[in-house]
């Protein structure tokens, strides 16, 4: 992955090394829905999507930054349409409980912001999963019609299943490497494997 593969959308994206590895940085704005940097010429409906993610609040973000980091799937040019897997990194290990359980979430674009998905479907969408801010974890992401399933770090079991993907089994476009508010993302060693 390098700048040239990618479409940025309110971000901004460069090669750079980071923890001793090559990676695509992408470093997100302190406000904006559309945030990601979309990868080129991929048509990805069914399959599995591995990378390996870093992420953490940059210097300048607020007290609510979390190091928002995550992978978008099915994502449409226009990024109208889009379902997204994110990972709050210094959730992992915080003090307090209700925010270790906020640790991974998924979200969809449009209509399902983690506010509204955590508000009438408390827990459902979002699961605890151990992670540090600015440490690589492999994810990987399992895609069937309207299932999808997020694995991390070579885990046998996901760490967060949705059954009902908002935006309909029928959904197909490209992948999204996805940053919230004032986040600074890497990413690295992307696999794509298309089961149609």
């Amino acid at each position: 992955m390098t700048p040239n593969n990618v479409l940025p959308s309110q971000v901004a994206t460069q090669l750079t090394n980071f923890k001793g590895q090559n990676a695509l940085q992408v470093k997100g704005p302190t406000d904006g829905e559309k945030t990601m940097a979309l990868l080129k010429d991929i048509d990805f409906h069914n399959g599995v999507i591995e990378v390996s993610i870093a992420g953490q609040p940059m210097d300048q973000a607020g007290q609510a930054a979390r190091g928002f980091v995550g992978v978008a799937f099915r994502t449409s040019t226009d990024i109208s349409k889009t379902e997204i897997f994110y990972l709050r990194p210094t959730n992992g290990r915080a003090e307090e409980q209700l925010r270790r359980n906020h640790a991974t979430q998924y979200i969809s674009i449009p209509g399902y912001p983690w506010e509204k998905l955590r508000e009438e479907t408390p827990g459902k969408y979002e699961a605890y999963a151990d992670m540090e801010p600015g440490e690589w974890i492999k994810v990987k992401i399992e895609v069937n019609d309207e299932k999808a399933k997020l694995y991390l770090n070579e885990s046998s079991q996901p760490t967060l299943i949705v059954n009902d993907l908002k935006q309909g089994k029928d959904l197909r476009g490209s992948i999204g490497l996805w940053v919230g508010p004032g986040t600074l993302g890497h990413f690295k060693d992307l696999k794509l494997v298309k089961a149609d």
